[in-house]
């Protein structure tokens, strides 16, 4: 099996790292009240986001939905902008309109999250074709959550991408729930790879808390999509260790989970990752002085956000679409 550089591995972890204390600093603001945004935090999951778009071009598109700070990280998004977007402010992302849910980043391919399931799906989709159609050369990914497969969307995206040999990869982050019920009290079989070979495309299963699995099957499927030989679709089997939404462990929506969170805690990504590095010889005072820029980074961007306006009450009309009243009757 072909080796993955040192430095490859030590940049993923960078990220990954990155994501982790920026979503832990958002829980204990969320906590504390200083954020009122309805905030959907990855926990667990970072290894899908970093795995995937460390493979991706800076111009390559990624479409996300309402868990999606990991994948706006991942793809290069400022951080700062991305907090001061959660607290609401004018130096945000999306001017403080979105919140957690609807980050943009239209220089590095982020063309806007939507917190509805599966609603990215097909603009996904459409990206590819333009793509396509343009001989751009650039790749979509879809990213989306175990819920999202039950979705018409979703099927209806898989059959025209594959009839039209698209360049999109479809990744599923499975994170085995879908707001507070477990994926075999919805499904009457675990197969969600199958999917894509009703399709006639590859559909694979793999650890998504594996970093180096994800980099490595999407490294396979970008090329693949590349060369023009159309979709495929990635289920990266991983775990949220916080709700469904906020910052309760293992509580969704007022439902207790079904104690799965002991059993995937020990397979964090992030510990899995320092173990490889450190068998690679990256010493702990490495790992510390990574920890220190990390945290670093994560209280500027919160600085930047509590000192940023809010937007001005102006501009409250502004990117709202309405019908003139004369036009209504």
């Amino acid at each position: 099996m072909d080796r993955i550089s040192t430095a490859v591995l030590r940049e993923m972890y960078t990220h990954m790292l990155r994501i982790r204390r920026s979503e832990e600093t958002i829980a204990d603001l969320v906590e504390t009240g200083e954020i009122r945004t309805p905030c959907h935090l990855c926990i667990g999951q970072e290894a899908v986001a970093v795995g995937v778009c460390s493979i991706l071009n800076r111009d390559d598109y990624i479409w996300g939905g309402h868990r999606s700070h990991g994948h706006y990280l991942a793809k290069g998004g400022s951080l700062r902008d991305m907090m001061a977007e959660i607290f609401g402010k004018a130096t945000g992302c999306s001017r403080g309109r979105g919140g957690s849910m609807h980050l943009i980043a239209k220089d590095i391919g982020i063309l806007g999250t939507v917190p509805l399931v599966a609603a990215t799906i097909p603009i996904a989709v459409g990206s590819a074709l333009a793509a396509k159609m343009q001989g751009n050369g650039r790749v979509s990914i879809s990213f989306f959550g175990d819920g999202a497969t039950e979705e018409g969307h979703f099927h209806e995206s898989l059959n025209l991408a594959a009839v039209y040999r698209l360049p999109i990869v479809f990744v599923c982050e499975n994170n085995f729930y879908a707001s507070h019920m477990q994926l075999m009290l919805r499904r009457a079989e675990d197969n969600i790879p199958k999917s894509a070979e009703a399709q006639g495309i590859p559909g694979f299963r793999i650890d998504g808390n594996d970093v180096v699995d994800v980099y490595r099957a999407t490294r396979s499927a970008v090329a693949r999509a590349r060369a023009g030989e159309g979709p495929t679709l990635l289920e990266c089997r991983t775990y949220r260790w916080r709700g469904h939404v906020g910052a309760s462990w293992d509580m969704d929506v007022g439902v207790k989970r079904n104690d799965e969170l002991r059993d995937w805690m020990p397979k964090d990504p992030l510990a899995r990752l320092r173990s490889v590095l450190t068998h690679s010889g990256i010493s702990d005072q490495e790992f510390n002085r990574i920890e220190e820029e990390v945290s670093a980074q994560v209280q500027e961007a919160v600085r930047f956000a509590r000192e940023s306006p809010y937007p001005d009450q102006s501009e409250v009309r502004n990117h709202v679409y309405c019908m003139e009243e004369s036009k209504r009757s």
